[in-house]
């Protein structure tokens, strides 16, 4: 009985010791932007004001970075560093809606002086999104950003190509529809039509891809990121993954191994936090769209915003409403928009083809007038499935 007991103890510390080593090394996996958080403290007074307590913006960079084990095979690291993706996520202060807005890396933005790696300071100037992040890192992307949708970014993350393919293949794969076979040799990616499930390297090749899919627009490109996103987070947010040890644990490492964020967020702890307020928000409320942009009418390889329908989302983000999305809008670059109701600020715009969805915010209802619905913008939601 002793013996019995002396086992069971030993067993019972063991498990908790290799519990407490596996959270020492996914916690240590994480990198703390330490550098960005002090570049933006000094910026302090000139950004924006957040409005609406418990709601979060997070701006989310996938970098191109060719340094580190196993990105330099996509390409000659030339020691500029640019955002491949950057994509502005909006989590509501009810925890019940998440919106993802891609930010093209072509779009023509004011990007303002900002700090070299080498200390020296970069002159403002209007150029390529992407561009803020190759001359000053995050603190001028976050700055950039802030500057163009006068929304606080509260936290940031900068993911590399190598934790995005090890975070899919941890997975088992994300499951896609092909409408046609893809065969990109520059992309190394070669699918039949119909459904695949794609690995790791699959996966970074289809998001990363422009030149033979579609008419090889960012904006295309962008869009299967979109899709390609919301399968994953099915995926994660399915009981084989978040239910099982084995799959669950070599995602967090992946994921928490490539990860660069804030300091408030460089924790595990800190991740677990905002990721248990999202474990029961509905994959239909999880959407993706692009901020409505056009061809830049000085170089139609560049993007511009499509005003006044991009301040229209950003000001939906910041204060908090709804916004709606739907595969019907045909082309964000032609925003339609309905008549105001009197004394509604926002009205009942719709950007695309004018529908309105069913969403309705309490700031919107008027006395003796239906519910104002929220604008609505062309993406989609995590809940759609890919072949549809």
């Amino acid at each position: 009985m002793r013996s019995s007991s002396l086992v069971s103890a030993v067993l019972l510390f063991g498990a908790a010791g290799a519990g407490w080593a596996a959270y020492e090394k996914l916690n240590s996996n994480i990198t703390a932007d330490n550098d960005a958080a002090a570049e933006l403290a000094r910026y302090e007074k000139e950004r924006p004001t957040a409005l609406v307590r418990g709601a979060l913006n997070i701006l989310i960079i996938g970098s191109d970075s060719r340094s580190g084990a196993g990105n330099s095979r996509y390409g000659r690291d030339s020691g500029t560093e640019r955002s491949d993706t950057a994509i502005l996520l909006h989590l509501a202060a009810d925890r019940r809606s998440a919106t993802a807005v891609s930010l093209p890396r072509d779009l023509m933005v004011h990007v303002p002086s900002c700090r070299r790696p080498d200390g020296s300071r970069s002159e403002a100037t209007f150029t390529m999104f992407n561009h803020a992040f190759a001359t000053g890192g995050s603190a001028c992307t976050i700055r950039t950003v802030e500057k163009l949708t006068n929304i606080r970014i509260d936290h940031h993350m900068v993911v590399d190509f190598e934790g995005f393919k090890k975070m899919v293949d941890a997975v088992d794969g994300v499951e896609l529809c092909l409408k046609q076979p893809i065969d990109d040799e520059a992309a190394d990616l070669k699918l039949p039509a119909g459904r695949v499930t794609l690995n790791g390297e699959q996966a970074l090749g289809y998001v990363r891809a422009r030149k033979s899919l579609g008419d090889g627009s960012d904006t295309e490109r962008m869009d299967r990121q979109q899709r390609f996103l919301g399968a994953l987070v099915g995926k994660v947010r399915s009981d084989d993954v978040l239910l099982n040890p084995v799959k669950l644990y070599p995602m967090l490492d992946a994921a928490t191994s490539s990860l660069t964020t804030d300091p408030a967020l460089a924790s595990l702890r800190a991740l677990y936090e905002l990721v248990r307020g999202l474990r029961n928000l509905p994959t239909d409320d999880v959407q993706f769209l692009t901020a409505p942009r056009t061809p830049y009418p000085y170089d139609t390889d560049r993007d511009q915003l499509v005003e006044p329908a991009a301040q229209k989302l950003f000001t939906r983000l910041r204060t908090d409403q709804p916004v709606e999305v739907t595969k019907e809008v045909a082309d964000n670059s032609s925003p339609k928009m309905n008549n105001k109701a009197p004394g509604d600020g926002d009205g009942t715009e719709s950007y695309g083809d004018g529908k309105s969805s069913g969403k309705t915010s309490v700031s919107s209802v008027l006395p003796d007038r239906p519910p104002t619905p929220p604008p609505t913008f062309r993406g989609n939601t995590a809940a759609q499935d890919a072949c549809g």
